[in-house]
């Protein structure tokens, strides 16, 4: 049987791609990444929740130097953006350096001592408009480079990369994924804030799945 390391931010995406392919890909390890961003201990706190709901070990990388060479909203004292969402603008002021790319290959150095088959990532057709490391091609190249950096051959797998974030939500709502875990807001609130570029995207996403007892819960 396959055994996978997933990347989990304990967002929308990273939630549901373990809730529904725990089984078929043999999900036994989750990484939470914790780059000074503002949202950290949310969503540290959302991924172990999920992780022990589904029973699998759960990490948290502590990457401090990031935080230094990062100079977006994510980590900064600016303003996270409200609007202009899906455009270049909005992209850049999230933007940090090299982000999935280091997080996959952290993922690999795991994968490879543990002689994990895959590495899985939350990658989507929404995101993958505009941020160029949620790309199938992003995907593809990161894996081929898997085949020289790891001794396991360890692929690269993003089986949301053809789903938007309406499909997410049913695939969750499927799946019984538990949705009251979900933290995809940018801010260090207790609750979503709803105006972020990312809380817009998820309570859309609720809304056209009916999943309304969800918005009450996350949204307050």
């Amino acid at each position: 049987m396959s055994k996978s390391v997933i990347l989990l931010s304990g967002g929308l995406d990273s939630v549901v791609l373990l809730g529904a392919y725990k089984d078929k890909y043999g999900i036994d390890l989750a990484l939470t990444f914790n780059y000074g961003q503002k949202s950290a201990t949310a969503e540290i706190n959302a991924s172990k929740k999920i992780c022990e709901y589904y029973g699998i070990t759960h990490k948290v990388i502590d990457l401090d130097w990031l935080k230094n060479i990062t100079h977006t909203a994510l980590v900064s004292d600016d303003k996270i953006p409200e609007s202009n969402l899906g455009t270049t603008e909005s992209a850049a002021s999230v933007w940090v350096p090299n982000r999935n790319g280091l997080f996959l290959n952290i993922a690999g150095c795991f994968a490879d001592s543990l002689g994990y088959d895959y590495v899985l990532f939350g990658a989507n057709k929404d995101e993958g408009e505009t941020f160029p490391d949620n790309t199938e091609s992003f995907r593809e190249k990161v894996s081929e480079a898997f085949k020289y950096s790891t001794l396991t051959g360890t692929t690269v797998s993003a089986p949301l990369i053809n789903y938007t974030k309406d499909d997410i939500v049913k695939l969750a709502l499927e799946h019984k994924v538990p949705l009251e875990f979900v933290r995809s807001c940018y801010s260090s609130s207790d609750k979503h804030c709803g105006k972020c570029e990312s809380c817009i995207h998820l309570r859309r996403a609720l809304e056209h799945n009916g999943a309304h007892e969800y918005i009450n819960i996350l949204f307050g």
